[in-house]
């Protein structure tokens, strides 16, 4: 699991690293600068020609650094001072001068595009403390690396492409669009959200030496991104002596006539997980149509017609009896009753829970039957629905989304998966866990019902939350890039996810 620090965090954590390992600024941006040289040596080849455009802060030192070091090892190498040469930190100009030692005098801006780009351009102009969007001299040095790379130049960003908010991923207006961006210490929230990430091409990360005690007690939020081997070992190799009993009954409220598919999707999805039961729960009209997609789902109809209400509470209280985890809302007939049936159900069940679709839009009007849960609640929304669920709007949503998925979580002491690129899980305890995996092809009605399917088994199968929530993420994201790689973005529908990604990816985990 890799620590993501703010812009905060990473002064703190700076702070921290010199407090109780002797590690002086000095020598961080020295060791910064070396790892920043060496990443773009590997960029340009041994015979690379390198220009550097440094700005005045201790981004702009550690790219002196970095230009020292390239110097030293022989390297061609040609740097522009941005902005005002008085403003200087004091270990930037210390590393000036050093540099200077070295026989490289810093050119004008203008000199060096008259004289053309190196074969890599290393953007040190800003790093993670940027609150505005860059003018002037810094506008031109930003436009500037832009024609370079339009003419073939590789772009190295040093800590953050300059133009881009570290701590949201959202760039101002110039941003450099970078090819590699070298991480310093620690991933930034820039870095691995979206836009950002994009804008920051692959990340590679460079210990300067802080240690990962250096992030331990931080004020602030708590982001994680989750890697591979995280997911992975959440999920134990079965056991000689299981059987179908040891891995739990899921019960799936889902379907209606003409909605069939979202539950199949589910159940499908929750039997390719591991479950060792499915059962579907719907209106009769639409039962035998959902247990048509596959001889495994068993079936309890729901009599009567017409939307979810309280006339229904006894027949789901029944048919929750023996069951180890509650899935509920992709395509169930929702009514004005819904919400108020969601909520007793909760309220009775000492059943995890996933609620997706039309059960957040239920339980919208009024969150607080969520509050009234016996056991862990899990809320997957799309932006649309998470606008729903917050009172905001989508864009707002979209352009503040680590900030309110982690307000919808501690307030509501539920687990939140807000969907889409990067997506995002937060747990009651302030913690965010960053997903990396899926592919714009799941873009595709019903990958969200498989996602509550992996989900609602992992839970049913006793994995601890939020673990199993965040893993769920990471394999339905993965099984998706599986899928793609097989046979491209672009015909991938969500029935793949199950008959394909998810074999193929407990193939690639032992499981």
């Amino acid at each position: 699991m890799l620590r993501v620090l703010t812009a905060a965090q990473m002064r703190e954590a700076e702070q921290a690293a010199e407090a109780r390992h002797g590690m002086p600024s000095a020598l961080l941006m020295e060791n910064a600068g070396r790892g920043l040289a060496e990443v773009a040596r590997s960029v340009a080849g041994p015979d690379g020609r390198f220009t550097v455009l440094c700005g005045p802060g201790n981004n702009g030192g550690d790219g002196l650094v970095a230009a020292r070091f390239l110097q030293e090892g022989g390297a061609r190498v040609s740097v522009a001072l941005v902005g005002d040469a008085a403003k200087l930190t004091p270990e930037a100009k210390r590393n000036l001068e050093a540099l200077k030692g070295f026989g490289v005098v810093p050119r004008a801006l203008a000199s060096l595009a008259e004289s053309g780009h190196g074969d890599v351009v290393v953007d040190a102009l800003f790093g993670t403390g940027l609150s505005r969007a860059p003018a002037g001299e810094f506008s031109a040095a930003i436009g500037a690396i832009a024609r370079w790379r339009h003419a073939g130049a590789k772009v190295v960003a040093a800590d953050v492409p300059s133009g881009l908010q570290s701590d949201t991923g959202e760039p101002f207006s110039p941003c450099v669009e970078a090819d590699v961006t070298v991480a310093f210490g620690f991933l930034k929230p820039g870095q691995v959200l979206e836009p950002g990430a994009s804008l920051c091409g692959r990340v590679q990360r460079v210990d300067i030496g802080m240690g990962g005690e250096a992030a331990k007690d931080l004020s602030g939020p708590r982001l994680f991104v989750v890697e591979e081997a995280d997911a992975r070992g959440t999920l134990p190799v079965r056991r000689a002596d299981s059987h179908k009993g040891t891995y739990g009954h899921v019960l799936v409220v889902a379907g209606s006539r003409g909605k069939s598919g979202a539950a199949a999707l589910v159940a499908k999805a929750a039997l390719r997980s591991g479950a060792g039961l499915v059962t579907v729960a719907a209106r009769g009209d639409a039962l035998d149509t959902i247990q048509s997609h596959s001889a495994e789902i068993m079936g309890t109809p729901l009599d009567g017609s017409g939307p979810l209400g309280m006339s229904d509470l006894d027949a789901l209280l029944a048919a929750a009896e023996g069951k180890d985890a509650l899935v509920i809302g992709p395509g169930i007939p929702r009514g004005p009753e819904t919400g108020t049936l969601i909520g007793e159900l909760l309220s009775r069940l000492e059943l995890p829970a996933v609620l997706d679709a039309d059960a957040l839009n239920a339980v919208a009007t009024d969150l607080s039957v969520l509050r009234r849960a016996k056991a862990p609640v899990v809320l997957t929304p799309h932006p649309g629905e998470m606008a729903r669920l917050t009172g905001k709007s989508t864009k707002e949503v979209q352009s503040r989304r680590l900030e309110v998925v982690k307000q919808l979580a501690t307030a509501l002491g539920v687990t939140v998966v807000l969907k889409g690129d990067r997506t995002l899980t937060a747990h009651p305890d302030g913690r965010v866990f960053i997903n990396t995996t899926g592919n714009p092809g799941m873009a595709t009605g019903g990958s969200g019902d498989v996602l509550s399917g992996i989900t609602g088994a992992l839970l049913a199968q006793g994995f601890p939350v939020p673990e199993v929530v965040w893993t769920a993420v990471y394999a339905h994201g993965l099984a998706g890039d599986l899928v793609a790689a097989r046979r491209g973005q672009l015909g991938l529908i969500a029935g793949d996810l199950v008959e394909q990604g998810l074999c193929d990816l407990w193939v690639r985990w032992g499981r």
